[in-house]
């Protein structure tokens, strides 16, 4: 497995779409991956993490259910 590059938020919003409320509501949730610590204060996230939770959604075209 090789070095994953670490994204911080801003960086994360941009690739995903989401607000930050929205990635912190998810992670808390189990459904977005999990900040790493880098400092104190400072968080990040695996660049490959993010790339497999991308891939991993649903195109919408299939989430729309046609009852």
């Amino acid at each position: 497995m090789g070095i994953s590059r670490i994204l911080r938020i801003k960086e994360v919003k941009e690739v995903t779409g989401l607000s930050r409320t929205s990635i912190y509501r998810k992670m808390a949730a189990k459904e977005f991956p999990l900040a790493v610590k880098l400092a104190t204060q400072t968080v990040g996230w695996r660049e490959s993490e993010i790339e497999r939770w991308i891939e991993s959604l649903q195109p919408a075209s299939q989430a729309v259910s046609t009852n």
